[in-house]
């Protein structure tokens, strides 16, 4: 029998920069993102409405947020992923500039913008251009630690903005140490000393590796977590992916399914991730959808672990960050190189 992913040494064997050592760090990393919160002299006024502007990894927490503002939020919330911030910006609005190594150009824009304006400003990043915008414009920030890929830094461009949002009484008040306990549990469940038998993340990575994955949300979060899903295995295993979200999906893309075995070589892979309370009708689009598709593609249903919807949202992300590493084992990639993102900085660098 050969390698598989039971073996540490097959899983790390092309990982230098530690990617699955970052990956089982992930609740450490929730830890010392509140603590470092809890460190930052910060004075924020409520607003009537909240941006965070951000690219990449430093804009799914983000996404993540907003989720939990459409849920239990008391005032809109919305990502930004450009130079430019909404017309509506303005004195009213709190933006938060994330950036984990602090020199993502559209960001610095954005954060420029949003002074110009008047709106108030809070920096989340590990230093470069916005640390140093946020000390020389006395914007409140939390400095998070540096190093380490954005897309392994969830838990530090995330739970600042959470507590944050908490403190002033945009969110409610979670629970942080039954997150913590919860991420902990899912790291000894998902790692690859946990056998595949029992191991739902490698069986998973196992029966997606050589499909297309096509990664489906049975809602608004999930969809949201669907999209993260996707970003893991394209910049993890470096491999295609696309994801979708429920109803929405039911209006376009089912019809899509119709001609898709028709479209080259292609073997498909549907994985529909669930938060175990959607509605009936909300099930029945999942289950006849998976039906309608069974000629073409095998449905897998994720549900996810966790009680308040926080602690649901970040776990399933979390596996969805195991999934794509062990695809990226499989496939024989280093997870972490991301050559083509180089080679498009260093062209735009040249465009003045």
């Amino acid at each position: 029998m050969g390698p598989t992913l039971d073996d540490r040494s097959f899983v790390t064997r092309l990982d230098p920069s530690g990617m699955y050592d970052l990956t089982v760090a992930f609740p450490q990393q929730c830890l010392e993102a509140l603590e470092a919160t809890d460190q930052a002299p910060l004075e924020i006024m409520a607003p009537s409405n909240v941006v965070l502007t951000g690219l990449g990894g430093s804009a799914a927490g983000g996404d993540l947020t907003r989720c939990l503002f459409e849920h239990e939020g008391r005032v809109p919330f919305m990502v930004n992923r450009d130079y430019s911030l909404p017309k509506f910006v303005g004195r009213e609005t709190l933006v938060f500039a994330v950036s984990y190594s602090g020199n993502t150009e559209e960001t610095l824009a954005a954060a420029e913008d949003a002074k110009e304006r008047g709106a108030q400003v809070v920096a989340v990043t590990s230093g470069g251009a916005l640390a140093k915008k946020a000390t020389e414009n006395l914007w409140p920030m939390v400095k998070i630690p540096g190093g380490q890929p954005p897309r392994t830094a969830l838990g530090y461009l995330f739970l600042p903005v959470v507590k944050l949002c908490e403190m002033v009484g945009l969110l409610p008040v979670h629970d942080f140490g039954a997150l913590l306990d919860l991420l902990r549990t899912c790291a000894e469940k998902w790692g690859v000393e946990a056998p595949t038998d029992s191991n739902p993340a490698k069986a998973l990575a196992l029966d997606l590796y050589g499909c297309l994955p096509v990664i489906y949300g049975l809602g608004g979060w999930q969809a949201a977590v669907a999209y993260r899903w996707k970003g893991q295995i394209n910049e993890n295993a470096k491999a295609m992916a696309t994801s979708n979200g429920f109803p929405e999906l039911c209006h376009n893309e089912i019809l899509g399914w119709v001609g898709a075995s028709k479209q080259g070589e292609i073997a498909w892979r549907t994985v529909v991730l669930q938060d175990g309370t959607e509605s009936a009708k909300m099930n029945e689009r999942a289950q006849v959808t998976a039906r309608l598709t069974s000629g073409t593609t095998k449905t897998h249903f994720v549900q996810a672990p966790g009680e308040s919807l926080l602690e649901r949202v970040l776990a399933l992300t979390y596996m969805g960050d195991f999934v794509s590493l062990y695809l990226a084992a499989l496939n024989g990639v280093d997870a972490e190189n991301i050559d083509s993102i180089n080679v498009l900085k260093r062209a735009l660098a040249q465009v003045s």
